[in-house]
């Protein structure tokens, strides 16, 4: 099992940065170009808004819990080739966090909690972003080869293109 994390903070309000993140349509926007990642299919189940929040406009464009987000990207940039991921919603608590799991796809095992967190720096209110992923290759002792030149450094592109993607997006 590896585990990697990633952070960042954004001078943007949680409320605004959170349900930028919990919109999957918003997905291919943040993923480096070479991937060509495409929604291939949601089956968006709505979360339900708590009581005290203000109502949320576009509601039927997130992904609650239950929600399946299929997706296809180029795993090898310059190869014509797609992989296809589905990927299962199993927590969503507002301006907080959302999991989600593979439901398939090229990992054995492969969770994503998404965390948001209010924070001020420099005077600045805004928020941070933290990716917390654990992951098992599978394939053995080849798919830990691979983790050490492949998937880490991927992993680690695909965040800090998506960090100034972010920065832009919401800036």
């Amino acid at each position: 099992m590896h585990r990697i994390q990633f952070e960042q903070w954004v001078p943007v309000p949680i409320e605004r940065v959170f349900l930028f993140f919990a919109t999957p349509n918003n997905l291919p926007r943040i993923m480096p170009p070479g991937t060509r990642t495409e929604l291939d299919a949601l089956g968006l189940v709505p979360p339900t808004i708590p009581a005290g929040l203000a109502a949320v406009p576009n509601l039927e464009s997130l992904a609650g819990v239950g929600s399946e987000i299929a997706t296809s990207f180029r795993p090898v940039p310059f190869l014509p080739f797609r992989a296809r991921w589905i990927a299962l919603i199993t927590e969503f608590e507002w301006n907080h966090h959302f999991a989600d799991i593979q439901k398939k796809g090229p990992f054995k095992r492969f969770e994503h909690r998404h965390e948001f967190s209010a924070e001020t720096r420099n005077g600045t209110w805004g928020t941070t972003v933290r990716d917390v992923i654990e992951y098992d290759p599978g394939f053995g002792v080849l798919g830990d080869v691979a983790q050490g030149l492949f998937i880490a450094p991927s992993l680690r592109r695909t965040f800090e293109y998506r960090q100034k993607m972010l920065e832009k997006l919401l800036g």
